[in-house]
């Protein structure tokens, strides 16, 4: 049994530690993530030794195969426990639009059955999913969920169009189609102090894979702008609350649209942090044939595009409402010289664990 260090551990009750995750743990097939943890992949173990450096309290945990009776869940979770002595004893994990099978032809080539005609991407249900660990309780009375919000709901939606300006869904489509690629949750944790704060979750849609209607970009877009309007309009000004996700959109660069995430981080209920790292920056000056010099500042970049043309990217998010306080942020993302840098060569996933350190009034 190895016990690693936890990093910023939080000694007082009124301090939490906010993290999101893209852990890259979707598997061709449904089972097939569970034997993985149950073999003790090393890819499993690295992932669980990044979890216990940075000490999440309450961990967002996207692109990991759900199933129905939560095995892989429990299995990482006592992964998590043995290798690292951190324990998770709550977890959220409903059913979302994943590998749901909408029964209609979403991509309009002529067929309603293959996996592109999913609610949300992914081969079977549950497939490259969320899940929320949290080392206090979940009201899940309270919680909701909002996998069967509809695109069309939105205030003012953008549906996609054909290149000569007619609608590219049918209008049956247009009406039933559910906004969330995976889900939107508002989670309510039960905090020891009696507090409560709320756990606002979601994974958009990547803004690529699509033709010149842009359907996948306008669907991402749409889902970031979802929480702008839910905290405005759904949460009360009084309410703590951490937005924990995988939004897929930078708000400099990349393939998105950039108008949402701009607009979410400018949002006057949110703090962006920004929490940064010097890897992220080796590794972009790295991609650019650049030496790297110390006085470089951090950089935000939260993934590793490198075998792309899109490089690093900004894309996993941790922001705390304004009445709340950040007490410092990261992204665990060390340097080749570090370490702690073999662990991110063992894991096989492109993304950095994001986190955020928060005190309550």
């Amino acid at each position: 049994m190895v016990f690693y260090l936890l990093a910023g551990t939080l000694a007082a009750q009124d301090q939490l530690r906010f993290a999101s995750f893209n852990v890259g743990l979707g598997r061709d097939g449904p089972g097939e993530l569970l034997k993985d943890i149950q073999s003790n992949d090393k890819d499993i173990l690295a992932l669980a030794a990044i979890i216990g450096e940075t000490a999440p309290d309450i961990l967002l945990l996207t692109n990991f195969d759900t199933d129905y009776r939560n095995l892989a869940v429990r299995a990482f979770t006592e992964v998590i426990t043995t290798e690292t002595g951190l324990n998770y004893p709550y977890f959220f994990a409903p059913e979302g639009n994943s590998g749901f099978p909408s029964g209609m032809d979403l991509n309009s080539d002529g067929w309603s059955f293959d996996w592109a005609d999913n609610w949300g991407f992914g081969l079977f249900p549950g497939s490259e999913s969320m899940v929320l660990l949290s080392k206090y309780p979940i009201d899940t009375a309270q919680s909701q969920t909002y996998a069967e919000f509809l695109w069309r709901d939105l205030p003012n939606p953008t549906p996609p169009k054909n290149p000569d300006g007619s609608d590219f869904f049918a209008p049956a489509v247009w009406q039933n189609y559910r906004l969330a690629s995976k889900n939107f949750w508002d989670v309510v944790i039960a905090l020891p102090q009696g507090q409560e704060i709320r756990v606002l979750a979601s994974h958009a849609t990547p803004p690529v894979f699509d033709g010149p209607e842009n359907r996948n970009g306008l669907r991402n877009d749409a889902e970031v702008s979802f929480w702008r309007g839910y905290i405005n309009r759904s949460v009360a000004q009084n309410a703590y609350f951490v937005i924990l996700a995988d939004f897929n959109a930078d708000p400099k660069d990349g393939e998105g649209l950039g108008f949402a995430i701009n607009t979410l981080l400018n949002d006057a209920r949110i703090i962006d942090p920004a929490p940064r790292s010097m890897g992220a920056v080796r590794a972009s000056n790295d991609q650019a044939g650049i030496n790297l010099q110390h006085s470089s500042p951090p950089a935000t970049d939260t993934v590793d595009w490198a075998d792309s043309k899109i490089g690093n990217l900004r894309v996993d998010y941790v922001l705390p409402s304004s009445n709340l306080t950040v007490l410092q942020s990261g992204v665990f993302w060390p340097g080749p010289d570090d370490i702690l840098f073999p662990l991110l060569a063992a894991s096989q996933t492109a993304h950095r664990l994001v986190w955020v350190d928060v005190s309550l009034p």
